[in-house]
């Protein structure tokens, strides 16, 4: 999968790759709901060539890592951040084992390409990841949304769905549904959960 994931990033320009976006804005709102701050360690969870981590810089944010199956991705994100509070992790999300624990968990557009066994291990890497007390948002395709991704299948979920996968050590603590429009001017209907993990 990692090099399926490499010839994506070498092949197809940023215009050509229907989850780019500019500015983050539900991320970061999402961030701000929970009370996330500077002081807070981060991970990117498939963060490719996202801005999120640009944007969290610029709010100087010093404990950041994100983690993608694509070291082409990897690359192209640590030659635009240019910054030595930026940790880059290749690894396969569902197999890795985290050698430290993070307050916020953050992954857009990740989870849903996973069949329901993957979703599961992915779901144990979050919870080993995770430190006590800390948050998640997470942002997947909505019941509504497409059915399938860079040609590949995917699947879809309600925010009942996402709680339902992070279990009840975790409260939501606010969810969004959303409307992606990608860069040739389609709409992708997203659904986002935040939640926080019992201390």
């Amino acid at each position: 999968m990692s090099q399926y994931w490499n010839e994506v990033y070498r092949t197809r320009g940023v215009d050509e790759r229907s989850w780019s976006e500019p500015v983050p804005t539900i991320s970061l709102e999402l961030l701000d709901v929970l009370g996330v701050t500077p002081d807070d360690s981060l991970i990117d969870v498939g963060a490719g060539e996202s801005q999120l981590v640009n944007h969290l810089l610029a709010r100087n944010f010093t404990d950041l890592t994100i983690l993608d199956i694509s070291s082409s991705a990897l690359d192209v994100a640590r030659e635009s951040a240019r910054s030595e509070n930026l940790i880059t992790v290749q690894a396969d999300v569902t197999t890795w084992r985290p050698t430290r624990r993070y307050d916020l968990w953050h992954d857009r557009a990740v989870l849903h390409f996973m069949s329901a066994p993957d979703a599961q291990r992915y779901a144990t890497t979050l919870s080993r990841a995770l430190a006590p007390g800390g948050a998640v948002v997470i942002g997947v395709f909505a019941p509504d949304g497409p059915e399938s991704c860079s040609g590949l299948p995917v699947t879809r979920y309600s925010a009942h769905d996402l709680a339902e996968l992070l279990g009840e050590e975790f409260d939501v603590i606010a969810q969004r549904q959303s409307r992606h429009r990608t860069p040739w001017d389609s709409e992708q209907s997203f659904q986002w959960v935040a939640a926080r993990r019992a201390s």
